[in-house]
């Protein structure tokens, strides 16, 4: 009797264990799993839903390459689920256009318009669709731009591929279309080549030069000019201060050009930096002289290096001179320019 009980007790814990488990388990849909999938499929996707089913899908329409990257293709709508054109959406084409060489430009086209149409709706899908087939037929036009005849290192060369180019765009694109997808690039490219017939401009002189390029700068958007101020600034720099000195132009010349290229602040540390370095020049230089007349001496080697060393710690104080200056040292026994900065 006291064993049956015991059987009893362990059969009605296994039911109860049973039971729990069964109860913790996600709830399984009596319907047939094919009708799940319909119903799925018909249901309208929320934006959090529709954002989740495109990253999960679309890793099967990437080229292996990109397997591991995020799908660049963020395309905005407006209160009417039309399309907003702008720099999201050209980089969402370059993003699938990038796979060819690992894919054909076909599937490219295909796998493009899969993807879209799993995140997107009319009026807006139809919209998608049009302007990536009038940029992908602007792109391959692109490729077939011929070259001008213009010399290569000339402004009018670079002015004469960007007037093509903005022509072929067009006869694709409407004005509003061509500023969302194309405005910074081409914001930059103004700029770029009015900078380059500015410091090419033979009637102007460098300090004419500068203050037009300060002021060309000074039309930037804020955010360009975070991005080129300190390359762009310090090219022109290097290139006027090299053509006043070209010519023999005074230093008078070269503080006129920079106050009108970069403000008196930024004059007087370039002025600064110009006396340190030409005492550092007149050090090396007077040091090598010494230096010479101690190798060339009938001193033993011993006493040469010992007088060479006793030579280099008068004429540099620090470490980190001296091992400036040794740089110079192997530049100067090979023949070489001094490599002084300019």
């Amino acid at each position: 009797m006291q064993k049956n009980k015991l059987w009893l007790i362990i059969a009605l814990v296994v039911i109860a264990v049973a039971a729990f488990i069964f109860w913790l388990a996600p709830k399984a849909s009596q319907n047939d799993p094919s009708d799940q999938s319909i119903q799925q499929q018909n249901t309208p996707l929320t934006q959090g839903e529709s954002a989740t089913a495109q990253a999960t899908s679309g890793s099967s329409l990437l080229s292996p390459s990109q397997q591991d990257t995020e799908v660049n293709c963020q395309i905005s709508m407006d209160g009417s689920n039309r399309l907003i054109v702008n720099e999201q959406t050209r980089n969402c084409f370059e993003y699938f256009i990038t796979q060819y060489g690992e894919k054909s430009i076909d599937q490219i086209k295909k796998d493009f318009k899969a993807y879209i149409a799993q995140g997107h709706k009319e009026p807006a899908l139809s919209q998608i669709y049009d302007l990536w087939d009038r940029y992908m037929k602007y792109r391959e036009q692109l490729g077939n731009l011929q070259p001008p005849s213009d010399d290569k290192e000339s402004p009018q060369y670079y002015r004469s591929i960007y007037s093509s180019t903005q022509n072929l765009r067009k006869q694709f694109f409407s004005d509003y279309e061509i500023e969302g997808l194309f405005g910074k690039e081409n914001t930059y490219h103004e700029y770029t080549l009015k900078r380059m017939e500015v410091v090419n401009d033979k009637k102007l002189s460098e300090s004419e030069k500068a203050k037009k390029l300060k002021a060309l700068f000074d039309e930037l958007p804020e955010d360009w000019k975070e991005n080129l101020e300190q390359i762009n600034k310090l090219e022109d720099l290097r290139k006027l201060t090299a053509d006043i000195k070209a010519r023999g132009g005074s230093s008078e010349e070269i503080h006129q050009m920079r106050l009108n290229l970069v403000g008196p602040e930024a004059t007087q540390r370039l002025e600064n930096l110009d006396t340190q370095r030409s005492s550092w020049k007149s050090s090396v230089n007077q040091y090598l002289t010494e230096r010479d007349s101690i190798v060339k001496s009938n001193m033993s080697d011993s006493a040469k290096q010992q007088a060479v060393q006793q030579l280099r710690n008068q004429h540099f104080k620090s470490k980190e001179d001296q091992l400036r200056v040794s740089t110079f040292e192997s530049v100067h026994d090979q023949g070489g320019k001094l490599p002084f900065a300019e």
